[in-house]
């Protein structure tokens, strides 16, 4: 039996891209029982020393220097990565990529990230012939997902692949799958064994995340505090330990209905029980949210990329800036006050998604697989 090999490439720059490439392969493997993935980070993986160090610069940066980032982001906009800056990585971070490629053999090259994408288009245009996808996993397009060599792109909306399209990339190489995420997100097991298992009640429960580096907003959590009596709390502070000791020793926190939760692999469940989800507004946590049809509160997002995802699914009803503390307190009085509507509500967005097909991603790429192994 002819088995087919996939790589996924990402970078650590948030976690999203790699959370993306990992839904992927899960995606991959249960349609497919004869198809094997990798999934590799690449500069972590080739400079195991050096990129840790890049990708902590980063994040202080974008705690500390917003505005920075904002400025990069939107000078850059419409800029794709030059060919200057493309060699440079390749020969700092990337000079045994195409090793890599050789031992692993892949029939199709998967990228959720532009600069791994940037690497492999440059192998491209030096001799590779391994094709070459590319998932852009937010609601924009930034001209850095901007590669002539892609062969085909992945994309959330209609709207990113018009960007792409005015961008010069033609028609026939962009498919519109929505963003992948794992495929637990798309099922919904039984609410009360999921309360037993974290030990939660069955009462008005908000989900609070910061992402997977824990950017919590400590006001908005110390308001969401004041109404743990009626309302019960999961507070996720991803990897930032910090965060996490510093909510465990305020007594704000130290409630009953209050629940303070590290790095966890199982936020599709948390999801499940939670009638609402505050959350910054990375484009893989609100495809999350899509998923379980729950309602989403956005606060602080990047400038960026962020700020697009927050005005989509705010367009699309989906979710709500907060843009004051009133927009919390109208929520937890809506949730305190009137909970059955609240339930009705994210039953019938739960009827609405139906229309999404959580496996679109995963087939196009089955369908280039078996396009390039027509080919050889």
């Amino acid at each position: 039996m002819t088995k087919y090999r996939v790589l996924l490439l990402s970078e650590g720059f948030g976690s999203g891209h790699t959370q993306a490439a990992y839904a992927l392969s899960s995606s991959l493997r249960k349609i497919s029982p004869n198809i094997q993935t990798r999934v590799l980070e690449l500069g972590s993986f080739l400079n195991p020393k050096v990129a840790p160090l890049i990708i902590t610069a980063y994040k202080k940066t974008v705690i500390s220097q917003p505005k920075l980032i904002q400025m990069m982001y939107k000078s850059q906009y419409k800029k794709s990565i030059n060919r200057l800056a493309t060699l440079a990585l390749h020969r700092i971070f990337y000079t045994h990529t195409h090793n890599v490629i050789r031992q692993l053999r892949p029939d199709v090259i998967v990228c959720t990230h532009p600069i791994p994408g940037a690497v492999i288009a440059r192998l491209k245009r030096l001799g590779l012939r391994v094709p070459l996808c590319m998932v852009i996993t937010d609601y924009d397009a930034h001209g850095t997902w901007v590669i002539p060599e892609v062969n085909r792109y992945l994309v959330s909306t209609n709207g990113v692949r018009s960007k792409l399209q005015l961008r010069g990339i033609d028609s026939s190489r962009i498919h519109v799958t929505g963003i992948p995420v794992h495929p637990n997100f798309w099922e919904h097991p039984s609410k009360a064994e999921i309360r037993s298992r974290f030990g939660l009640k069955d009462m008005p429960t908000v989900l609070v995340m910061g992402g997977g580096w824990g950017m919590a907003d400590e006001s908005i959590s110390s308001q969401l505090t004041g109404y743990a009596d009626d309302v019960q709390f999961l507070f996720c502070f991803g990897s930032n330990e910090k965060a996490y000791e510093r909510a465990r020793q305020d007594r704000r926190f130290n409630h009953e209905h209050i629940h303070l939760i590290r790095y966890t692999k199982e936020i599709d469940k948390l999801m499940e029980v939670a009638d609402l989800l505050v959350t910054k507004p990375g484009g893989m946590t609100c495809t999350e949210g899509l998923a379980k049809a729950i309602p989403m509160l956005f606060y602080n997002p990047l400038p960026g990329q962020e700020e697009h995802n927050s005005q989509y699914f705010t367009e699309q009803g989906w979710g709500e800036p907060i843009t004051s503390p009133g927009i919390v307190h109208q929520w937890m009085n809506l949730l305190i006050h009137d909970y059955e509507a609240v339930v009705t509500q994210r039953q019938l967005k739960l009827e609405q998604i139906d229309r999404y097909n959580p496996t679109e991603c995963a087939r196009s790429i089955m369908d280039m697989v078996e396009q390039s192994k027509v080919l050889t």
